[in-house]
């Protein structure tokens, strides 16, 4: 039986490479984001996967992206923001929550739906990956709302493999650090310390995070990684703040 994946924030960045490592490793892959042209690049022809545009925020697009499925065997909740960089006195509440709405909200309601599939389809159950980051561990400086949002998939992935277990759902979280994309070309160039200094740091090639989510999303469903972290051997998050 062919396997079905959807990927979110599947037109750029790690969304985009994950997307199309799970299409070589033979699955149907279905691309949700915001911008169809971009999915479309990220499709780039390949007839096993489906461009579905879906807003992750709003819980009518979710339902309706969900809504085309006749089975999910994984879901990768991949979309998110990373928000402004400033200090938590200059955040505006419309800023903190355009991330909350982003990077978790979305993230339950994308979730919300998988589980409500993977119960109803026969066989039943499948697999959640969240992609958490190494901010679910360790601050960046001027980040408040991508690190509180980051740690609260953390809490997320819990909930979710707690009450996964009776229905055959595992789920299991990535945190992923200075994967190079487009979101972390600045690192190269330097960005702000703990220590207030500005320096650059360490990238690892994205494929790298790729082959890792297929590996996680490969397992059978009695086997779980239930956190994985990879990152570049060299960036400073051992011994960070």
């Amino acid at each position: 039986m062919e396997r079905v994946a959807l990927v979110t924030g599947a037109g750029s960045g790690i969304g985009r490479h994950v997307a199309r490592a799970l299409l070589e490793a033979g699955y149907r892959v279905v691309l949700a984001g915001r911008r169809a042209e971009a999915l479309e690049e990220t499709r780039a022809g390949d007839a096993r996967a489906t461009v579905r545009p879906a807003d992750v925020t709003d819980p009518a697009s979710v339902r309706a992206l969900f809504s085309h499925l006749d089975r999910l065997d994984v879901l990768f909740n991949n979309a998110g923001t990373f928000g402004p960089s400033k200090p938590i006195e200059d955040v505006a509440v419309e800023e903190w929550q355009a991330v909350v709405d982003t990077n978790l909200t979305g993230a339950f309601l994308c979730a919300q739906a998988a589980v409500r599939v993977m119960k109803a389809q026969d066989p039943r159950g499948g697999r959640i990956i969240n992609n958490g980051s190494i901010s679910a561990h360790v601050p960046r400086p001027n980040a408040v709302a991508y690190s509180a949002t980051k740690h609260a998939i953390t809490g997320l992935t819990r909930a979710l493999s707690l009450e996964g277990r009776a229905h055959d759902i595992a789920c299991g979280q990535i945190d992923v650090g200075n994967a190079a994309t487009e979101m972390t070309a600045a690192m190269e160039r330097g960005v702000l310390q703990a220590d207030g200094s500005v320096a650059p740091e360490p990238t690892m090639d994205v494929a790298h995070t790729a082959a890792a989510v297929v590996y996680m999303a490969g397992l059978p469903l009695d086997a779980n990684v239930e956190f994985l972290t990879i990152m570049a051997t060299k960036m400073p998050f051992i011994g960070r703040g």
